[in-house]
């Protein structure tokens, strides 16, 4: 049995990212979404298992609104909403297009 590396502290799943930011109830609702095309990072479609990190760009439809956010922190399980708050900034092109 091979050791696996630990996991870097400055990264996780994009599933599980949307989730503990809010945006989901439920991970597997994040990772259907995920799935389905309705989050793209950095422009791309990819899978739910691909790693976020600080800086990245999440642009997420989430039934008729659209949100586009920067990703400011990284959190393994889920919080209280204030917490959520603190791993995105929306852009402001963002919250522009939704008022």
């Amino acid at each position: 049995m091979t050791p696996q590396p630990p996991t870097d502290p400055a990264r996780t799943r994009l599933d599980k990212w949307l989730w503990a930011a809010r945006f989901y109830k439920h991970r597997t609702l994040a990772t259907d979404a995920v799935e389905g095309g309705k989050v793209q990072l950095n422009g791309l479609r990819v899978k739910p298992a691909k790693d976020v990190k600080v800086g990245d760009t999440v642009a997420i439809q989430l039934a008729e609104a659209h949100f586009t956010v920067v990703v400011t922190g990284i959190a393994e399980k889920r919080g209280s909403a204030t917490v959520a708050q603190t791993l995105y900034a929306e852009t402001a092109e963002s919250a522009a297009a939704r008022w």
